[in-house]
């Protein structure tokens, strides 16, 4: 299972979620974004990274993700995040290191040369098995604990999750979360295509508002365009939704494929989790 990319999401769509974890919550938090830095001399690359608004003071966040064992992470992190700082220091007025396990048992054995620093009020070990009853969590921290659960436990909660999202959260925001749910169940049974882990979880996403609203767009747009530009720029409006922005190259290449091929495109993406997924079936698709 993917999780490296599942987290990614959940802090790219909702940076305050590392201020629930944490249970503290800075005056701005609402205004951090989550990001990836490198450092040079010599070169890191820090995935994790929550940053103030530029110009505003605050403090800096690295977290890191850790659900296999590594018996020098401690070593690589506080190097990483020192380093990071001490070039950045005009920028911020502290740091801070989260990092989060799926259980202890994950955690490096020697912790002893770093034992002033593991006890500090700036280090932060969350555990996600001891946040407690994953139907009692806020939702954001749930979708964290989703990835953590059995294949025989994962369904049942994952169609709580969403009912509860229908019932509690402003629609606005629900089809992010709706999305991330179906994305962890389709990562979590990596054999299921995405419509099988729609199917399992009582949902597909014809049904969703946001899949109705570009569909309507895109009716409009066909008959003020031509049916095959009104496709082209559904295609697209999923495609950026998925998978991010994408190159000219690959739109050039979408925009040239006949009405057919784009419908059929229209339904595979549906089960794409990377650009690889996408330029693998555009270089197989025969014209």
């Amino acid at each position: 299972m993917r999780r490296d990319s599942i987290f990614y999401k959940l802090f790219q769509q909702q940076p305050s979620l590392i201020f629930q974890l944490l249970g503290n919550y800075p005056a701005n938090a609402d205004d951090y974004r989550f990001d990836s830095v490198a450092v040079k001399e010599p070169k890191f690359e820090i995935d994790g990274v929550f940053l103030p608004p530029e110009g505003k003071p605050g403090g800096v966040y690295f977290s890191e993700v850790q659900f296999q064992k590594d018996e020098l992470l401690y070593e690589r992190v506080f190097a990483e995040s020192s380093l990071y700082f001490y070039r950045n220091s005009e920028r911020f007025s502290d740091w801070q290191i989260v990092i989060i396990y799926p259980s202890r048992n994950i955690e490096q054995k020697n912790t002893y040369p770093h034992r002033s620093l593991l006890n500090g009020d700036q280090f932060h070990r969350v555990y996600l098995d001891e946040l407690g009853d994953i139907r009692q969590l806020p939702i954001w921290v749930a979708l964290m604990v989703l990835t953590t659960l059995e294949k025989s436990q994962a369904p049942e909660e994952a169609r709580y999750l969403l009912t509860r999202t229908q019932q509690e959260i402003p629609t606005s925001s629900s089809e992010a979360i709706i999305e991330m749910i179906t994305t962890i169940i389709a990562y979590k049974f990596e054999n299921l295509t995405r419509r099988e882990a729609e199917a399992m979880l009582g949902i597909t996403f014809e049904e969703t508002r946001l899949y109705q609203d570009i569909k309507e767009e895109a009716r409009k747009q066909g008959i003020e365009q031509g049916i095959e530009q009104g496709t082209v720029n559904l295609v697209m409006r999923l495609l950026k939704k998925r998978l991010g922005e994408i190159s000219p190259e690959i739109q050039n290449k979408i925009s040239q494929l006949p009405l057919p091929v784009l419908e059929n495109l229209s339904e595979a993406l549906l089960d794409f989790t990377s650009f690889t997924d996408l330029e693998n079936w555009l270089q197989e698709v025969k014209i």
